[in-house]
């Protein structure tokens, strides 16, 4: 079996490459390598027969054909996406190339690929597209999303998201291609990039910098550990039926003010400050435009029906994700390089 994870070098395309190498699966991914795609997420698959590194824009028609051609894929696992909704309030229409844009050609390669297989392998074939609950817009104090949940985007990055969904549900139907749609709440884990909110306030706080927390810090957000959600795409390939949606979140709703408190008291045990508590330099920022107030997923189908639950309690993830950064001050090093540390984004339409 060969899988094709585009997105591989990212946070949660690599979390899912090295889970299917570790199952014995053959895996190309093929990535873009952009400012957010760390080759070093997959240092250790070097050299392994069952590791193949493409790259590749998935918005480039002739490249991914000829990865097509060149590997011969059973499913395609389709994580490959602009995901920072900051940079997307800043520059929308990188979002619309990459992420609308980009899953057409790639849906279109990937139907001309499985027009010329036999017709056992011609119905196996599968794309399972990677999405995100922020395509449902915003809770309020009570309710989750489910799979039966209407879109309603509120950021560039999410209609983009949502746009692409529902490439993927079309061609599914017109062309009949062996699709699943899947969502997820809010990742984090090790390896994720500077720019997120978890690293965003571990590495503030490490380098002594102010912590910034947007509006009042009271934003609820659905925490899922990456390598649940890893676990959990890897599943779906293979138990979904054709068509299905699934919706994965971590049942760990908190605000982001009471995450960044438990942050700091994860750092106060492991690496305590010479003065004061690392909470302290908790500051408010001005709001990002249209912040949407909360987001939580339903899980229960995906129990139910795919045999899947996180496995990993909110507070035993945030630790090892602590320690992962506090026994990795090289990959600090390197972001801040490529000066991906401490920027602000997102006020520029403000």
């Amino acid at each position: 079996m060969t899988l094709l994870v585009t997105g591989g070098c990212g946070f949660i395309g690599s979390a899912v490459v090295r889970q299917a190498v570790a199952q014995g699966i053959r895996v190309v991914n093929l990535d873009k390598l952009t400012y957010a795609a760390d080759p070093a997420n997959l240092a250790d698959l070097e050299g392994s027969p069952l590791y193949a590194f493409e790259r590749a824009d998935i918005a480039d028609a002739e490249a991914a054909a000829a990865v097509f051609d060149r590997h011969a894929p059973v499913a395609v696992l389709h994580l490959a996406a602009e995901s920072h909704v900051d940079r997307s309030i800043d520059g929308p229409l990188a979002f619309v190339d990459a992420n609308v844009r980009g899953t057409a050609v790639l849906l279109e390669a990937a139907v001309r690929f499985r027009e010329r297989l036999p017709a056992p392998e011609r119905d196996g074939f599968r794309f399972h597209h990677v999405s995100t609950d922020e395509v449902f817009g915003a809770l309020g104090a009570e309710g989750r999303f489910d799979e039966a949940s209407p879109y309603a985007p509120n950021s560039p990055y999410a209609a983009s998201k949502a746009a692409s969904d529902l490439m993927v549900r079309a061609w599914g139907r017109t062309y009949g291609l062996n699709t699943v749609v899947t969502w997820c709440s809010n990742n984090y884990g090790p390896r994720q990039h500077p720019e997120k909110f978890v690293p965003t306030v571990v590495l503030s706080a490490l380098e002594g910098r102010p912590i910034p927390l947007y509006g009042r810090g009271e934003n609820v957000r659905d925490w899922l550990y990456v390598e649940d959600h890893a676990e959990a795409l890897l599943t779906a390939l293979d138990r979904a039926a054709p068509g299905e949606t699934y919706a994965f979140g971590g049942e760990a709703e908190v605000a982001n003010i009471d995450l960044a408190r438990r942050l700091c008291a994860v750092l106060d045990r492991l690496r305590p400050r010479l003065s004061g508590a690392y909470a302290d330099l908790i500051e408010f920022v001005h709001d990002r435009p249209g912040h949407d107030l909360r987001y939580a997923i339903d899980p229960s189908r995906a129990r139910r029906e795919l045999g899947w639950s996180p496995r990993t309690p909110l507070d035993q993830g945030l630790e090892r994700t602590v320690r992962w950064w506090l026994d990795h001050p090289e990959r600090l090093a390197a972001a801040r390089e490529r000066g991906l540390v401490g920027a602000r984004l997102g006020l520029k339409r403000a």
